[in-house]
């Protein structure tokens, strides 16, 4: 939740007049339980949407996620009804398979370090050519999996992608 990653986008999102909730997955931090595989973690997920639909009714969901929490989160997001959109940053395809995504025609933006050692390029851009439109791929040239010295390209390939969708 306090990676840089995750508070760029958080910040790119909060700046669009987007309401935005960051959290840690269960056993992470200082939150309760302990780490599912991914399983409970989308019981996370789903915990996070309730409390945003609470506060904010007429508010359309945008899912975005960063590394596991990009699969989590995508797998959550294109299932629900409620989530209008979704991002996926640091895509993990090098630990998981992320053919789901081949059944999501949700508005969908993927952004990936060219560098990533947890989402080669090779396999990015291979799923990405099997996703259903609407759908974009940004890759980051010569960033790693944090997006290191590169987070601004991040934050305004986000803000490009929402005055499109």
């Amino acid at each position: 939740m306090h990676n840089k990653v995750v508070f760029q986008a958080a910040k790119t999102l909060h700046a669009a007049g987007m309401p935005v909730l960051r959290f840690n997955f269960r056993g992470v931090g200082l939150s309760q339980g302990v780490h599912d595989g991914g399983l409970g973690e989308r019981g996370d997920v789903r915990a996070a949407m309730d409390y945003l639909t609470s506060e904010f009714m007429d508010a359309p969901i945008l899912l975005a996620g960063f590394s596991f929490g990009s699969d989590v989160g995508l797998r959550v997001g294109c299932a629900d009804p409620r989530v209008r959109r979704l991002i996926g940053l640091g895509i993990p395809l090098a630990r998981t398979e992320m053919t789901f995504l081949r059944e999501c025609a949700k508005p969908k933006l993927l952004i990936s370090g060219g560098k990533d050692e947890f989402g080669p390029r090779e396999k990015i851009e291979a799923l990405f050519a099997t996703l259903p439109e609407p759908k974009r791929l940004h890759i980051v040239e010569g960033a790693d999996h944090f997006f290191a010295g590169r987070l601004d390209e991040v934050g305004a390939t986000i803000t490009d992608w929402l005055a499109q969708t």
